[in-house]
């Protein structure tokens, strides 16, 4: 009894009413054998990292910093066979100089297309940001600028993969295809591994040469496979989404078969130098033991997605998915019916963070998107989406989209918070 006290005392210090604590209390007790199901994907992705980092002999000098090119980095070349070994692929680029999952997506694409050559995404629209590099969107320097054509083949009405489509529209032109895992902007179901083995295999009985590329961003470690365990040519994300484990500052990673990941290299540093060029500058560590950490972040970021759901479909919001619904990411959806609402649940999650507590987030103008965005998050590191955070374009239906936390209890911590603010600015009747 008096260690309940003591947490109803420092939650309500923190601006957690006895209502709302007492509400994410109720909910959590349901999602006992959910969250059980978590930690056992969570300890077998524990044990693969741990094993790909034993066998592959990580010690100490491995840690130590190159400066300049960056010729014989130990620990770069270590921490990609590393990777390599984890997404169970001949090889991978992860580097600093990759500064973000779009970055990432841009250098294997360029790396691995050529004039004249044909992108497909057979899943509808990527992320806002790809949509310039591609020329989706008319900008200096994309796809389209260097005489690569795109197109693309929408889900059907309920969400499913239009394979009729995706036959008639591949064709010899097609050099490589793109899956986006997650949803991005976009309230549609984020494609599970086994989703996307299926598509791979349907794709490649079409057209064997076809490469296939998918963009893992916030799918990492939340299933016991990765999409290169079933079909996948080429798996990309960011080091500071799930795999950095909250750890790494910077970076991305391409991992997948040689030839493609060469390809990416000479793209990334110049044609001749690849993979042999790079330094670290003092960051294998903190990557290093990000990526032995990531399970365990992710599990945390998994569970407060469920738990927001569950709270926010226990007040009538829609939600996608649903918290019964299985996960293939760590991204949370929740239709807010309107801006002021949206931007109510985004400063809440700002004031719950342990950097930049005080700030008031507000929408703007963003490179890359069509919106105003306004984005939440007081993080350790800029921009670090497995950290605590939520964003949101402002437009209809005001989707709010969450996602991150170190670990569960800030996660659970920073849903109570956005939902505190929501009830204080009288956008939820509690």
């Amino acid at each position: 009894m008096k260690e309940r006290i003591q947490f109803q005392e420092i939650y309500q210090q923190l601006g957690i009413r006895k209502e709302v604590m007492q509400l994410g209390h109720d909910i959590e007790k349901t999602l006992t054998k959910v969250f059980k199901g978590i930690d056992q994907v969570s300890e077998y992705n524990q044990l693969k990292v741990l094993k790909a980092m034993q066998e592959n002999r990580v010690s100490e000098v491995h840690f130590a910093a190159t400066t300049g090119y960056g010729y014989n980095d130990l620990g770069r070349d270590t921490l990609e066979k590393v990777y390599a070994s984890v997404f169970n692929t001949e090889a991978a680029l992860v580097r600093p100089q990759i500064i973000s999952g779009t970055h990432a997506l841009t250098v294997a694409l360029f790396g691995n297309l050529r004039p004249g050559d044909e992108l497909l995404s057979p899943v509808g629209k990527p992320y806002d940001t790809l949509e310039e590099v591609i020329g989706i969107r008319e900008t200096s320097g994309s796809l389209k600028e260097y005489g690569i054509a795109y197109r693309q083949v929408d889900f059907l009405k309920d969400w499913s993969i239009d394979y009729k489509g995706i036959q008639e529209t591949l064709s010899d032109k097609t050099k490589l295809v793109t899956i986006q895992r997650s949803k991005g902007y976009d309230i549609r179901p984020t494609l599970s591994v086994e989703q996307i083995g299926e598509l791979s295999t349907f794709i490649k009985n079409i057209n064997p040469d076809v490469i296939i590329m998918v963009d893992n961003c916030y799918g990492e470690f939340v299933d016991i496979m990765e999409p290169t365990d079933v079909g996948a040519d080429l798996v990309v994300g960011s080091l500071i989404k799930n795999p950095g484990g909250g750890l790494a500052p910077i970076g991305g990673y391409i991992a997948g078969k040689e030839r493609y990941v060469n390809e990416a290299s000479y793209r990334l540093s110049a044609p001749g130098l690849g993979k042999e060029v790079g330094a670290t500058l003092g960051l294998n560590q903190p990557v290093y033991q990000g990526f032995f950490m990531a399970p365990q972040v992710v599990a945390g970021a998994l569970k407060g997605a469920i738990f927001a759901s569950a709270v926010f479909e226990h007040l009538g919001f829609n939600v996608q998915p649903s918290s019964k619904e299985s996960r293939s990411d760590i991204i949370q959806a929740i239709d807010m019916a309107s801006s002021d609402a949206v931007i109510a649940f985004c400063q809440g999650i700002q004031a719950a963070a342990p950097v930049d507590s005080f700030v008031v987030p507000l929408p703007s103008d963003m490179p890359g998107y069509n919106h105003q965005v306004i984005m939440a998050a007081g993080t350790f590191v800029q921009g670090s989406s497995i950290e605590l955070s939520a964003d949101a374009p402002i437009t209809p239906p005001f989707t709010v989209f969450y996602q991150g936390g170190l670990s569960w209890h800030h996660a659970k911590f920073g849903v109570l918070k956005a939902l505190q603010n929501l009830v204080d600015k009288d956008r939820i009747k509690f």
